[in-house]
């Protein structure tokens, strides 16, 4: 039998049992194994790690374990210069661009709502979502976890919340997007970007009291959907209320 000692910080501790968060704590293991393979074991998915520190010194997710190594795991770094040490993740996604897993529908409609860049369909399989996220670099949001642990996996979180105002804050505050954030800008069903367009050119798709009442529209240019300001945007502005109140 052999033993490390780890320490995960901030909210890596959310994958961790009680006794393991935010504490040094003893691993014992028989077979020789790689870092990776350890603190998956734990829980924790390696998406989520941005550096790993062995006995003081930075390490990759093939470093093999030693007896008695003391393993320090760090999220992603938002606010210290670490670009001297071995980082476990590729360049950071610059375009916030996301696809959603099937349980997270209507985070995904909150996200298109607040103009945030989401493809979500309740078709996808696991393969679709990480075929998606390699092949048009977007960020998998999940609840499964171990979807995050798949090695072809390079960008991906776990939402904690099970509530979607809650997970909608969560992702915002997690990817620093209070400054994206575009209200109406993108169609709640497919995710297009909404295009402003003149009454006349779409008069005889609307109903007879939205001609009498509305002036201003707007249509997604991939399915077509039209938009205007009518009692539902008034739910809606209501709704992004609750979620930026929740922001400050």
């Amino acid at each position: 039998m052999h033993r490390a000692f780890l320490r995960f910080y901030e909210e890596l501790n959310d994958f961790l049992p009680e006794d393991k968060q935010k504490v040094r704590f003893t691993h014992l293991y028989t077979d020789r194994t790689s870092v990776k393979d350890m603190i998956e074991s734990l829980g924790v998915p390696h998406s989520e790690i941005d550096l790993i520190l062995v006995n003081g010194h930075s390490v990759d997710f093939s470093y093999l374990v030693r007896d008695d190594d003391d393993i320090t795991v760090y999220p992603v770094f938002e606010s210290f210069d670490v670009r001297d040490l071995t980082h476990l993740r590729n360049k950071p996604l610059r375009e916030p661009k996301f696809v959603l897993d099937v349980h997270l529908g209507k985070l995904a409609r909150y996200m298109r709502m607040l103009g945030l860049d989401t493809l979500y369909s309740n078709n996808y399989s696991k393969d679709d979502l990480v075929n998606i996220s390699l092949e048009k670099r977007r960020t998998i949001l999940t609840r499964d976890r171990n979807l995050l642990k798949r090695n072809d996996v390079t960008h991906g979180y776990w939402i904690r919340s099970e509530e979607p105002l809650e997970q909608t804050r969560e992702v915002i505050f997690r990817f620093h997007l209070r400054r994206d954030l575009s209200e109406f800008s993108r169609c709640m069903e497919c995710n297009g970007v909404l295009e402003s367009v003149n009454k006349e050119d779409v008069l005889d798709d609307l109903p007879p009291k939205v001609r009498e009442s509305q002036a201003e529209f707007y249509r997604c240019p991939e399915c077509l959907r039209i938009y205007w300001k009518g009692t539902h945007y008034d739910r809606m502005k209501h709704l992004i209320s609750k979620i930026e109140g929740s922001l400050k």
